[in-house]
């Protein structure tokens, strides 16, 4: 990849320090991100909607608070990017989809608030698995997100465009969300850091909705800092979110270079390893490693009835999926995609009683958790169980076992059930060149001590 501006290849931490001096300007900045958009994501797709007029307009508003003085952060001036189910006030939000092609909010999103407070300028509104509602992100009305990696390779869904985009240069962060791995699949694929945070930590007002109970938003980015940057203005208490929680506020930065020596590492003795590609079974092997020789302990770890809780989240998903989507299965079914419609259509049929067992599961399995991160700092597992697939593949053989894509959220899906936070990082390279992701789980509010762990190992891989 060719990229004649070398600053766009720069961290969020790195710019904002030259953005700070003012050595570099944030219309220069957001020109030249518009300028490698316009040349790079012909062939990706990232993007459903640049919004080249409003983020010069506010990068020169950006540059003028500068000059005057008035620096608001790390995010100020910085290129961000937003998956297109956040409302933008004036601007098309289209949820991937046909049905929403030309819906426009009158409104905007909290987090969107949040960001351009900080002084962020949105660059554009983000592809995605149509209604959020798939592992691949291949489905949208939009046409498919390509790997950066691999064009003939899937992102992972749902926040296909956002980890495209991000992975590729286009935009330095950008939000996600993740009902069942939607933040970290794509994060995975496309060798990103993506962070599930613990659910409430960051308001979901003016995002539409797929599962209420299992939603989260939050941050994607190129490196583990730039995460930890961003989650510092995404975190708080929203009133208009009535799944907002109160929480501590605290800098996820502080204390993330101080290591991992004598901390223990769950690793769960089953479940996570029984469905596993070789290649990835191998990066998460050198993980182990890696992380050893910087002082971790490793720990095997029961956490029985993993398959229940999995069963427990798809079960919770397809009931208020279908719930989410009810209005629009009834009245407009032929404009629902046709395997997001498959889906929606299976929450119909599940009843009450078994909803309410399925929270039983979930409520077991939250003590569980919290029983086994009483005795280890975080648990640790692939992110995903095999490789990206090809674009449009739904079959793929693991060991020699046939499974659907669906399978791409087995690992990711208990920690939205749960609600604890979990991010994931890049372990290495697979021999065919793609990116395989490691997943660290924490304890409720203790993402910054996700951030310790999942930095180690970035800085181990260097």
């Amino acid at each position: 990849m060719s990229i004649s501006n070398h600053f766009l290849e720069w961290s969020i931490a790195e710019l904002s320090q030259s953005i700070k001096d003012r050595a570099i300007s944030p219309v220069e900045v957001t020109a030249a991100s518009l300028g490698f958009i316009a040349q790079k994501d012909k062939e990706l797709n990232s993007f459903i909607t640049v919004l080249e007029e409003q983020s010069l307009n506010a990068a020169k508003k950006a540059e003028q608070e500068i000059i005057n003085g008035n620096y608001k952060g790390h995010l100020h001036g910085i290129p961000i990017g937003l998956k297109d189910l956040i409302y933008t006030k004036g601007i098309k939000t289209t949820f991937g989809s046909e049905i929403y092609q030309d819906f426009v909010p009158d409104y905007d999103a909290e987090i969107v608030t949040q960001l351009e407070n900080a002084g962020a300028i949105m660059i554009g509104k983000l592809n995605m698995h149509g209604f959020a509602y798939g592992t691949t992100g291949d489905r949208s009305f939009f046409g498919p997100v390509k790997n950066p990696y691999d064009p003939s390779k899937i992102t992972g869904g749902s926040s296909s465009g956002s980890a495209a985009a991000v992975a590729a240069f286009l935009c330095y962060g950008a939000i996600g969300s993740d009902t069942g791995g939607s933040i970290r699949m794509p994060a995975s694929c496309c060798g990103i850091v993506g962070m599930k945070p613990t659910f409430g930590l960051v308001s979901k007002y003016g995002a539409i909705p797929l599962c209420q109970t299992l939603d989260h938003l939050g941050p994607m980015t190129r490196t583990v800092a730039d995460n930890a940057i961003m989650l510092n203005v995404l975190a708080g208490y929203d009133k208009k979110d009535i799944y907002s929680v109160y929480s501590v506020k605290e800098d996820y930065t502080q204390a993330i270079d101080q290591g991992i020596k004598g901390k223990k590492i769950g690793i769960p003795s089953s479940f996570y390893f029984d469905i596993i590609h070789p290649e990835v079974q191998r990066i998460f092997d050198l993980t182990v490693e890696k992380l050893k020789q910087l002082g971790a302990e490793i720990e095997y770890i029961d956490l029985p009835g993993m398959n229940d809780l999995l069963a427990a989240q798809q079960i919770l998903l397809a009931s208020e999926a279908y719930t989410s989507l009810e209005k629009l299965l009834r009245e407009v079914p032929d404009r629902i995609e046709e395997e997001v419609r498959g889906r929606a259509i299976v929450g119909m049929f599940i009843q009450a009683s078994e909803y309410i067992n399925m929270l039983k599961i979930k409520h077991k399995a939250i003590s569980m958790h919290y029983e086994a991160l009483s005795k280890v700092n975080v648990i640790m597992t692939p992110t995903l169980c095999t490789l990206p697939t090809d674009i449009g593949q739904r079959e793929i053989d693991i060991n020699g076992t046939k499974e659907h894509t669906r399978i791409l959220a087995r690992l990711t899906g208990p920690s939205n059930t749960t609600g604890f936070p979990a991010i994931s990082v890049s372990g290495g390279m697979s021999k065919s060149g793609l990116p395989v992701g490691i997943q660290f789980i924490g304890k409720p509010f203790d993402e910054g001590q996700l951030y310790q762990f999942a930095f180690a190992l970035e800085q181990s891989n260097l």
